[in-house]
């Protein structure tokens, strides 16, 4: 029963906090947000000194219960141990900790978070390495899916479905969700929870914790014959059927022993049951009984299997001007600064918040955020206008963010936040190019902060451009995105490395 339990809070939790990513459409997290923002690592970032707390009383109370049933990874990695066990049953086996290894990953990941360099410590991060997955991998074929069902749904006159963009926000960002499938494939289709309890710093604290734990399986020696089942189906590899011990720090209360165990010797229970004491013969004859099932065993050569991946990209349609002439896609200016979100307060905040998850990239309905390339804020979101512009009635980024790196309060709040500022580019400009009226970027500027005059101040009735008044102006990239000017715009927004209110 508490196996059937687990399973199945695991399985929904699981299975919602993938749709959270899948969601285009941002609806879900109305309902289901919080299974995010219940994540420890973000938990820990944003300062939720409840949902910190919660979880370390969770641990206390039950063992490691998050890793098996909150933490997406965890249970991705429970799926593809259980796959694997379809073809080789009982093939797991009992091997000492490796304290020093999931301690000094602990030790430089502490350190690392603390110098502020969360871009290279945030690959170890299990909620985040899972959320790369998904977006990255995951989502393209889920939107892919949608769009099917649009093109049928267009053709029987039925609007219940829209087709979406699937396009490649990140090559770097993809790869890295490449490389941490397969060998997060390969360790649970081997070994099953090898990661969790070797590298992830998340389980290595909850871990310290779960030694201490009130409820937890406990052997009663008066019953077991060590016959090694429980320990051969025990994917976190912490049970010791020779001294009757388990690794309570590696053991993440995933059930699978009780249910295997024939003879009711694994109890999920508060203590020790009382009848584990034994006479000096029963100890002798079982010693001895387990001498000889250890002289019988054989070793189990484990299975391999290597998870090729397929590209998610698209060929993005052309769109053309009249049918007559293809409009060139545009392409990302060099900015000065990176722009961050507004409610980000600051680059050196952001950066410190953000655990790389990619949820708010998943949810950003105008498409302006995407994965970073720099070295020094890889795979953290950054704004860029060239699919669209951040709309001032938008806050989805906001109210997704689990780690605290966006936070806004109203609307108001964001209309007046300056992220960055537009820089004019006169080379580029149709009026001086082209000879043409245009001043699209003012006549769709937000805040007003553009305004067109004459080109040659001699001249009233010359061709006007823009000027940019850089005290009102707050980054929102309307212009840069609605600019004509191909395949750079004529104006863009260059970020500020601390927001202000105007």
């Amino acid at each position: 029963m508490l196996r059937t339990i687990r399973l199945t809070a695991a399985i929904v939790c699981f299975t919602l906090i993938t749709l959270l990513f899948l969601d285009f459409t941002g609806t879900l997290h109305t309902w289901f947000g919080w299974l995010a923002k219940i994540q420890f690592l973000p938990a820990l970032l944003a300062l939720n000194i409840g949902v910190v707390l919660f979880l370390v009383v969770l641990t206390f109370l039950f063992g490691r219960i998050y890793c098996s049933v909150i933490c997406p990874l965890g249970v991705f990695q429970d799926i593809v141990s259980w796959i694997s066990g379809k073809q080789k049953k009982n093939r797991f086996r009992y091997s000492p900790a490796m304290k020093w290894l999931r301690y000094g990953v602990l030790g430089v990941f502490i350190i690392m978070m603390v110098a502020g360099l969360n871009s290279w410590v945030i690959l170890l991060a299990p909620y985040s390495a899972y959320g790369r997955i998904a977006s990255n991998l995951f989502a393209p074929i889920w939107q892919w899916g949608n769009n099917l069902l649009a093109y049928f749904a267009e053709r029987m006159d039925s609007y219940a479905f829209y087709e979406v963009d699937v396009w490649m926000k990140s090559l770097s960002t993809l790869i890295i969700a490449v490389v941490t499938l397969i060998v997060l494939f390969i360790l649970a289709w081997r070994t099953g929870r090898t990661y969790c309890n070797t590298i992830c710093p998340v389980g290595t604290v909850l871990g310290f914790i779960s030694k201490y734990a009130i409820f937890k399986p406990v052997i009663d020696t008066s019953k077991c014959n060590s016959c090694g089942l429980c320990a051969r189906n025990c994917k976190a590899s912490c049970i010791n059927s020779k001294t009757h011990e388990i690794d309570y720090s590696r053991c993440v209360a995933c059930m699978d022993c009780i249910g295997k165990c024939k003879h009711g010797a694994i109890k999920y229970t508060r203590q020790k049951p009382k009848n584990e004491t034994a006479t000096s013969e029963d100890m002798k004859a079982k010693a001895a009984t387990a001498e000889q099932i250890d002289n019988k065993r054989r070793s189990f050569i484990s299975a391999s299997a290597i998870f090729a991946t397929t590209s998610v990209l698209k060929a993005q349609e052309k769109k053309v001007d009249g049918g007559l002439a293809t409009i060139e896609d545009k392409k990302i200016p060099n900015r000065e600064n990176p722009i961050y979100p507004p409610g980000a307060l600051s680059a050196r905040n952001f950066t410190q918040h953000c655990t790389a998850c990619q949820l708010c990239v998943s949810v950003c309905p105008n498409q302006v955020l995407r994965p970073s390339d720099n070295l020094m804020t890889l795979m953290q979101p950054e704004m860029s206008y060239e699919r669209g512009y951040c709309r001032p009635e938008c806050t989805k980024c906001s109210e997704v963010c689990p780690a605290g790196a966006i936070h806004l309060t109203s609307l108001a709040e964001k209309s007046a936040i300056q992220i960055g500022h537009a820089v004019w580019i006169k080379e580029n400009c149709v009026p001086l190019t082209d000879g043409m009226e245009c001043g699209n970027c003012a006549r769709h500027c937000p805040t007003g902060a553009i305004q067109m005059v004459a080109s040659d101040p001699d001249k009233v009735d010359s061709l006007k451009i823009p000027v940019v008044n850089v005290e009102k102006c707050i980054g929102c990239g309307a212009c840069e995105n609605l600019c004509p000017s191909r395949p750079f715009s004529a104006i863009y927004v260059s970020g500020h490395q601390m927001h202000r209110i105007i």
